[in-house]
């Protein structure tokens, strides 16, 4: 029976699957979504809490701590060590493109401290442009492992990385969006 309901949920996420995603490569890889993260740095201050119990400056500098985390657990990492094994979360994550709201919570490691500061978003840009500017010459087997997803090669990890980043940029825009935004600058 169990098999039966994660065979029917899989086949509603892959038919209810929103567009492919495109990856990029070298300098293209997130650009659109960095100079998306770079527009709404104004913005940081803002809080919905209608949409998100955080604000956009949490959410903006926590996009740049997992793109540079990531970035930096892949080069550590031993490619001979990469295991690619079936995971649920991983394959529902992919197959769908997206990640539900509200069902996870950022580890330690990509958790901002509770004192947003805009200097502190600014210089997280500039490292997070150049990490993934630079994500293709890492080996295909460097790898990191992910809490719920398990081990993502650099594709993979490049892959997860446009979905949490959309999964986050569309908070944001709600949280900039919604009615009764408070926005402080």
């Amino acid at each position: 029976m169990k098999k039966v309901v994660m065979l029917i949920l899989t086949l509603h996420f892959v038919s209810c699957a929103p567009k492919k995603i495109t990856l990029g490569m070298g300098t293209e890889f997130l650009h659109n979504e960095l100079k998306e993260i770079e527009n709404y740095i104004q913005d940081f201050k803002s809080v919905n809490s209608n949409v998100s119990k955080v604000s956009v400056g949490w959410h903006l500098e926590h996009l740049l701590l997992t793109i540079t985390k990531i970035y930096e657990k892949m080069e550590k990492s031993n490619p001979k060590e990469y295991r690619n094994r079936f995971n649920f979360t991983k394959m529902m994550i992919f197959s769908s493109n997206q990640i539900p709201r509200g069902k996870a919570t950022a580890p330690t490691i990509v958790t901002p401290s509770e004192t947003i500061e805009l200097v502190s978003i600014n210089k997280k840009i500039i490292l997070a442009k150049q990490l993934a500017s630079k994500i293709d010459n890492l080996p295909e087997n460097t790898f990191f492992k992910h809490p719920s997803a398990g081990y993502l090669n650099r594709d993979d990890a490049k892959r997860f990385l446009k979905i949490h980043t959309e999964h986050h940029l569309k908070i944001i825009r709600d949280i900039l969006h919604e009615p009764s935004s408070n926005k402080t600058n």
